[in-house]
């Protein structure tokens, strides 16, 4: 079990990216998640410990989110966003790992772990003793539900983890599954070296086995090749199978078909068949006497040369007898070489194996394969290629003996798609760089999307806002303007009503001096007038015209005793009654009644 330890460049690799994680749980937002519709305080959020522990315990295959929807509470942005991250590098990891599904299935169940401490931690909780016993899984690739006891001692692994995250969960820390995480690490190395030291053990075994069953194989086809079809007498087909067989074997054993020893006993063989059957050697009797006398010394050479212990005489005693009687012309009693049964088997392919090139099978070796599909999945390492036989050595994740299989039938399977090779494995740390930079890319770019619509929204507002004061100044200007038209007819309408007001004063001023003028001019002696003093207590003063001058226009008037001369300019008496400030008496009832139908005019006049 190859531990695949991540080099240390990658580590930092994988560090950089994970602290990303941050930024994603506080920025990113993603579609039909139950967001709050406010600003939600960590204080106020709801506590998803006791619901997390639950589905941990209870070994739910749910989405985080799933749940989390599944329940009438409030969630902070941060808690949507780690269920949100968990389930979603689980849900790659379940794909992309290469492991067998229940293993992986099983270790995606960790999303509610992982949402809930980096809720807490941030990137902190992908420390380095979960990362690197996450990525160890990848020696499990090979694992497969048979029932074994290296499977059920992965099964019972992971029945442990889930009481050490249950652990965590309680205490509210991390130490329980960091301390699961450091002994299955340790575990781990020992399973490594000692899987080794098994399948180098089981190597050299197959190999043996492999030769000799080479040897076995060929040995019966050289026989099976010789005999096929043949009556023999029964001597010589004992010592064909107790002694030469054996001899075959081991001369293909020691050097192969092609080797010295092997030639020799194979065309030995042949002598002993044509030997014992009649229709073969009573065609050739000089050879067959030619034969008898070389067979005995040749078949003790050749066994000397195999074996380094003599061939007994009693081994060819039957032999010895058989040649005795087939030299004096007896046909001996003869039976089926071969069973009808099938008792003997062999193939005559093995009289002409070869091989496969190494360039054919060495890309395959030490590679995984998968045969079946779903529950009836097996996973097998192709551990190695057996030359002398053409068989692969199929061992599982612990070393342990699957089985063989011919390299042809494995060839043909491999066309077929009943076997196919187990894509290379995804570690837990790749999946989780790749997952957390294409989520830390989302949240960059809405970060830049929510920037630019902040600045269009500005801009808007702006321009708006712009618009608004550009309209408010026009209206402004246009209600200055309409102002400025009604003051100017306004005081158009005014100016005009004054110079009419004037106009109609001074008319009024021309008729009450052209009144007065004439009441002045119509004056006589003894007409009396009311001088007023100006202040309102003191009484009007009573005058009588004494003297009125015509040349000079001058009036002059005295008090009812002919004191207190006053004298008046006809313009002046005429100005102080205008003014009314000078009455007349005595005439004074006509004046008020001209003056009255004087106003009267104007008023209808105005009309």
């Amino acid at each position: 079990m190859s531990q695949n330890r991540p080099k240390t460049n990658q580590v930092a690799s994988r560090k950089a990216v994970a602290k990303k994680i941050d930024e994603v749980l506080a920025g990113i937002r993603v579609p039909d998640l139950p967001y709050p519709a406010g600003k939600l305080s960590p204080e106020t959020a709801s506590d998803w410990q006791p619901l997390l522990s639950s589905c941990w315990t209870e070994q739910r295959d749910e989405r985080v989110t799933h749940v989390l929807r599944s329940v009438d509470l409030d969630w902070s942005v941060r808690q949507i966003n780690a269920a949100y991250v968990a389930d979603r590098i689980m849900d790659v990891f379940l794909k992309t790992s290469g492991l067998h599904t229940q293993i992986v299935r099983r270790i995606a169940r960790l999303r509610f772990y992982l949402a809930w401490r980096m809720n807490l931690d941030g990137h902190r909780a992908f420390n380095d003793t979960l990362l690197v016993w996450l990525d160890s899984f990848q020696e499990w690739r090979g694992w497969s539900d048979s029932g074994g006891r290296s499977s059920k001692a992965l099964l019972d692994q992971l029945d442990a983890l889930v009481t050490a995250v249950s652990t965590s969960f309680e205490s509210g820390s991390s130490t329980a599954v960091d301390t699961f995480c450091s002994q299955w690490q340790e575990d781990s190395f020992r399973r490594s070296a000692q899987t080794g030291k098994l399948r180098q053990r089981l190597m050299e075994t197959e190999q043996g086995a492999a030769r000799q069953r080479r040897a076995d194989q060929t040995s019966r086809a050289l026989i099976g090749r010789a005999l096929q079809g043949r009556k023999l007498p029964q001597p010589v087909l004992s010592f064909i199978f107790e002694h030469w067989q054996g001899l075959l074997k081991q001369a293909v054993w020691d050097s192969g078909v092609t080797g010295e020893a092997c030639r020799h006993g194979s065309k030995l063989l042949e002598w002993l068949v044509w030997v014992g059957d009649p229709s073969l050697s009573d065609k050739d009797r000089d050879r067959l006497y030619h034969v008898g006398e070389q067979l005995g010394d040749r078949l003790v050479d050749v066994w000397g040369r195999v074996f380094d212990r003599p061939l007994t005489p009693n081994s060819l005693a039957g032999i010895g007898a058989v040649l005795m009687s087939r030299l004096r012309g007896e046909t001996p009693e003869l039976v089926d070489a071969l069973p009808d049964d099938g008792g003997f088997l062999w193939s005559p392919a093995w009289l002409n194996f070869v091989p496969p090139l190494h360039k054919e099978f060495e890309p395959f070796e030490g590679s995984w394969f998968v045969k079946g599909e779903g529950a009836e999945e097996q996973r097998r390492y192709f551990c190695a290629l057996l030359e002398d036989t053409a068989e692969i050595l199929w061992t599982n994740g612990t070393g342990v003996k699957l089985g063989l299989q011919p390299w042809q039938a494995f060839c043909q399977s491999k066309e077929e798609g009943s076997i196919r090779p187990l894509p290379d494995p995804t570690p837990f740390g790749d999946v989780l760089e790749a997952t957390v930079q294409l989520l830390a890319t989302a949240c960059e770019k809405q970060r830049k999307q929510r920037e630019q619509a902040a600045a269009a929204a500005k801009a808007q507002a702006d321009a708006l806002r712009k618009e608004r004061e550009a309209a408010e100044l026009k209206r402004q200007q246009q209600e200055a303007e309409r102002l400025a038209v009604l003051e100017r007819e306004r005081q158009k309408l005014e100016d005009q009503r004054l110079a009419d007001a004037q106009a109609e004063q001074e008319r009024v001023h021309i008729e009450k001096t052209q009144l007065a003028q004439k009441q002045v001019d119509d004056l006589g002696l003894g007409a009396w007038i009311a001088v007023e003093s100006g202040q309102p207590a003191v009484a009007a003063t009573r005058l009588k015209l004494a003297v009125r001058t015509n040349a000079s226009r001058k009036l002059i008037f005295v008090d009812k005793l002919g004191l207190n001369r006053r004298e008046f300019m006809d313009d002046e008496l005429v100005q102080g009654i205008v003014e009314e400030r000078i009455r007349i008496l005595g005439g004074a009832s006509e004046f008020d009644d001209t003056l009255s139908r004087v106003v009267g005019r104007i008023r209808v006049g105005r009309s």
